[in-house]
């Protein structure tokens, strides 16, 4: 390592080249791997492991977005008809206008997309490389030519390798070869440089899966230079312009407002007898676009992206906009157990043998210090016939050989990191479950290495799979003085998979058969015998995995490494024991579901474990209640007995099961489809290749970032980085109150439209000297309390912290739309009091504080017989003002008082606010009395007495929010959990009731 590393050309041919040979090419070490600095040397070198594509955000096309629609035309159409008129003051205001729009719309939406850029890289494919002598995993983009990567099953491929390791490995390139079939791989050297890509076997390519097995290779090629570069696709990409529900919403609103704008103008012209001049021109361009909520796409723009990345500092990726929005509507999560309740820390605990009986094991987490014990059997439960420590390397046979299946039937890896930082502490490698039997297998001193230095060598492997839920190993044992070398078959996995291939059983040092030598049926009192103590482990919430073993003599022409049929090797299998493994639930995992169980969510645990397993840990974390008989409740199921259900049993059944024991992949999209046919919304968690449907099929898939598949991500709509199920309930959280939001905002932009056109409108009735009307608001005034006064707040309520009950009110329907009938409602009433206010205090100084005076042609310039008409439009828009800003502290809540000290308080956690509120209540001052500004550009006067008129309107303002907040409370149906039908039904047997009320 540390040598300069020689370029090479795109096509060289490392298929021919011998393992030796390509890590001298770019000298890297097949068991050390890359130091840091040599692998961030090399990144600088050959740049980043990506494809070539859409190259990052475009600033010109955001730009673009931001003057491409109907309100900039508008704006720019009202510009023109102003200069074409001669009132360049008014023009200029427009046209600045416009400008700061685009601007601050492109400043937020080109953050946004930043955001978005770097989550989509946050959560791309990752890869597990092994760099400073310790495997670990990098993003894929960092993978560079000369990393040692590694490869199991369900990985996508992240760079093309040279292989140097294999296990069975079998992959999919149906996307560079067009095969269908998967491709074994093996480690031949190939002579031929121009070999067929498909018949390349001691290679891997980027972007290809891996179906079966495991493998570790050195990257030869990364980024464009790879087989997929060089056609220039990828299986990662993200629909980044994906509408989601919330923009159709949205643009159903726009079509509906740009409508209603187009029928003010016709009512403006109308008035006037469809007479044109610049004034009626002007002010019809004002009342259009006073019903449009200019701020609206730039508020939801900021929304959006403070949501996804406050998303990500909860360690939740957004890989689809629309799933953030389909947050807020799930009724139930269908969650994994092991590291998604659990802490995926799993420990063997409990031992058991047929002629032992019971063992306990001591110690925690990676570290291989622990004790072992031999209790023998027990009456009841508690108290054991002995407890006497076995010491590291001995004990009986049966023992030793449990212990040498627990440490070989392995691919785990236990490790003390040299790295100078970690010097000395204890690492793992490897799936949970394997970890736990290899720290026995130290703890007992039979470590797998160190069987392996005395002569224990693999043969063949047949790796886990989920349809037969067990793993095998051929091993070719030592020449010892006991006798010649031979083969074992060593087999772990679920105890109904391996009983099945069981024969015989270990009886001390004999080996008897299962079947009854007397013609009884022994099998079936030997499994109930084992059923029975596999339940007692289980009740404890204990893993229960079953441990096996033969001696096996091929035929003399069977290739033992290839020429093996697992359903042949697995035969005939001689049980040894039980090991109990236990992996503690997570500190946060029983108040995230209790905090489910408060919103209206249900949650359901779909796991692989045993039932008895499941339900213990389902009662520590609250899925179910803790007096629950499980063996006899319909709330908990093997996937067998829910899968032999027709669905409509499943639809009579009161409630679906909250625990699916022993689960499959196909038993996770039954229940989707089940919560579906009874209109429920579901989101759905996986790690394996196989989940891929029920992520798709569910509402929200969730993927696990740390365990999960690479295509388990693909498929997914969020990637958990920390697989915690306390994280889920954030994002739900979050999900809620990312809508409640919007509808706050939208409301509060929309009330302050709905005003301005109640003034607006109600103000043509009025006519000056010369009979033309007289426009209560000027144009630019329209505009000013749009962009200036009316967003700001707007977009402090999109980034409200969740309110108190945000967890304790029901999850919203689906199917309802961003405008509820209350939403509609409150914008209604909220729009027509300010509007009324503010139209009142209009004709209070104008009418009665100034004789009636209207003077003639006070909408295009100032004269002294326009005084009061000035003071009179500077009154309703000083009243108008307060009253937008005074609304932004109602809309923080639907039907909760916003004036009460408690709820004021709470503004100091949202700056943005009550920064807004300050700043625009302050920016009325130099708008009304800055010279030249006022007469010439707002078209009103300044302020005297006047001032007394908008505090009586903004005290009346707040007065009647409160008792219409009053009686909304009063008269509206409370927002309480309301229970679907399954719910309502009697469930006294279940006892859910009573876990509810706890």
């Amino acid at each position: 390592m540390g040598k300069k590393v020689v370029d090479l050309e795109p096509e060289t041919p490392f298929h021919t080249f011998t393992v030796e040979q390509t890590a001298q090419h770019y000298s890297t070490s097949i068991t050390e791997g890359l130091s840091s600095s040599e692998a961030a040397a090399r990144l600088k070198k050959y740049g980043a492991n990506e494809l070539q594509g859409e190259g990052g955000v475009k600033w010109y096309k955001v730009l673009w977005r931001q003057v491409a629609n109907a309100l900039v035309l508008i704006l720019l159409i009202a510009t023109a008809l102003a200069f074409a008129t001669g009132d360049y003051a008014e023009g200029g205001v427009i046209l600045f206008i416009i400008v700061m729009n685009a601007a601050i719309g492109f400043w937020q939406e080109f953050n946004a997309e930043q955001t978005m850029e770097a989550l989509r890289n946050m959560s791309s494919p990752t890869s597990q490389v092994i760099r400073d002598e310790t495997r670990t995993t990098i993003p894929n983009n960092q993978a560079v030519p000369g990393d040692i990567m590694i490869f199991e099953d369900g990985d996508v491929i992240g760079a093309d390798c040279r292989l140097f390791e294999v296990f069975n490995l079998e992959t999919d390139e149906a996307l560079l070869t067009g095969e269908s079939l998967p491709v074994q791989k093996n480690l031949e050297h190939i002579e031929s440089a121009d070999e067929a890509l498909g018949d390349r076997l001691n290679m891997v390519f980027a972007s290809t899966t891996v179906v079966k097995g495991r493998a570790k290779g050195i990257v030869t090629n990364t980024g464009m230079k790879t087989q997929i570069g060089k056609i220039a696709t990828t299986l990662m990409s993200v629909d980044s312009d994906e509408q989601t529900p919330l923009q159709k919403r949205l643009n159903k609103m726009a079509y509906f407002v740009f409508l209603a704008a187009l029928i003010l103008v016709l009512i403006v012209f109308a008035v006037h007898k469809f007479k044109y001049s610049k004034e009626v021109a002007i002010y019809a361009i004002s009342v259009s676009i006073a019903i449009i909520p200019e701020g609206l796409v730039a508020v939801v723009t900021l929304t959006m992206a403070f949501g996804v990345s406050r998303m990500a500092e909860v360690k939740a990726i957004v890989r689809r906009l629309s799933s953030l929005e389909s947050l807020g509507a799930v009724t139930n999560i269908c969650s994994d157990k092991t590291g998604t309740l659990t802490q995926s820390k799993m420990v063997a605990v409990r031992m058991w043998f047929p002629s032992d009986g019971f063992y306990r094991i001591t110690g925690t987490g990676f570290v291989p210090e622990g004790d072992i014990f031999h209790q023998g059997e027990s009456t009841d439960g508690k108290y054991y016939e002995q407890d006497e420590q076995i010491p590291a390397g001995t004990g009986s046979n049966h023992y030793l050989r449990m212990i040498q299946t627990a440490s070989l039937c392995n691919m785990s890896e236990l490790r003390r990191t040299q790295h100078p930082e970690t010097h000395g502490e204890w690492t793992a490698i490897g799936d949970p479950t394997e970890i736990a039997l290899q720290v026995l297998a130290y703890k007992a001193g039979l470590a797998k290495p160190d069987l392996v230095a005395k002569g224990f060598n693999l043969i063949a492997e047949f790796p886990f799979d989920s349809s037969v839920k067990r793993m095998s190993v051929l091993y070719k044992t030592p020449e010892t003085s006991m006798g010649p070398s031979e083969h074992l078959i060593f087999m772990k996995g679920a105890t109904e998979r391996v009983i099945g291939c069981c024969s015989y059983w270990r009886d001390g040092d004999n080996e008897r058969p299962i079947a009854s030598e007397k013609g009884g049926d022994g099998r079936v009192e030997f499994e109930a015998m084992i059923t029975e103590k596999m339940n007692t482990l289980a009740s404890k919430g204990l893993r229960v995995l079953t441990l096996a073993y033969r001696k096996f003599e091929a035929a003399p022409d069977v290739d033992l490494v290839h020429g093996l049929v697992r359903e042949e090797v697995e035969t005939n299998m001689v049980f040894l024991g039980l090991v109990g493994i236990y992996d503690p639930p997570r500190a946060e995992s029983r108040p995230a579901v209790l905090s489910c169980y408060q919103a209206g969510v249900r949650v359901h645990m779909l796991t692989g474990d045993h039932p008895s397993t499941a339900a213990a840990i389902a009662k520590e974390v609250a899925i179910i209640p803790e007096e629950l008989d499980a063996a006899n409740s319909p709330l908990v199921m093997t996937a067998g007995q829910f899968d032999a259900m027709t669905d409509e049993e499943i639809d009579n059944l009161a409630e679906l099961p909250r625990v699916v024991a022993r689960c499959s992949p196909d038993t996770k999209v039954k229940m989707i489809a089940a919560l579906h046919r009874r209109d429920l919304f579901a989101a759905m968690t996986g790690d394996g290749v196989n989940d891929s449907p029920s992520l798709k099929a569910a509402n929200v898939g969730i993927a696990m970032g740390q365990s999960g598949s690479d295509v388990a991500k693909q498929a997914a709509d969020i990637v958990l980085t920390d697989d915690n199920f306390a994280t889920i309930v954030q994002a739900v959280a979050e999900g809620r109150r990312m809508f409640a939001n919007i509808q706050k905002f939208v409301q509060h932009l929309m009330s302050a439209n709905v005003a301005e056109i109640v003034v607006l409108v109600i103000g043509l009735a009025f006519k000056d000297d010369d009979g033309n009307a007289v426009f209560p608001m000027s144009a630019v005034e329209i505009l000013f309390l749009n962009m200036i006064t009316s967003s700001p707040p707007a977009m402090g309520l999109g980034l409200e912290p969740p309110s108190e009950s945000n967890m304790r009110e029901p999850p919203r329907s689906a199917k309802q739309g961003l405008f509820s009938f209350e939403v509609i409602m409150d914008t209604f009433i909220y729009g027509l009091a300010m509007g009324i206010l503010s139209f009142v205090n209009f004709v209070i100084v104008v009418v009665a504080m100034n004789n009636n005076n209207f003077g003639s042609e006070c909408n295009a310039h100032y004269s002294h017989a326009c005084e009061g008409v000035f003071k009179a439009r500077a009154t309703a828009y000083a009243t108008l003002t307060f009253l937008i800003l005074a609304h932004a502290i109602n809309c923080r809540s639907l039907r909760e008082s916003g004036w009460t000290y408690t709820n004021l308080s709470t503004l100091k956690h949202n700056r943005m606010l009550w920064l807004s509120i300050i700043v625009g209540s302050l920016l009325v001052f130099p708008v009304i009395y800055i010279p030249g500004v006022n007469h010439n550009v707002f078209k009103h006067s300044s302020l005297s007495y006047e001032w007394g008129f908008v505090a009586c309107a903004l005290v009346l303002f707040i007065a009647f929010a409160e008792i219409y907040k009053l009686i909304k409370r009063k008269v509206m149906k409370p927002l309480s959990l309301q229970e679907s039908a399954e719910v309502k039904l009697d469930r006294s047997a279940t006892g859910v009731d009573s876990f509810m009320a706890k």
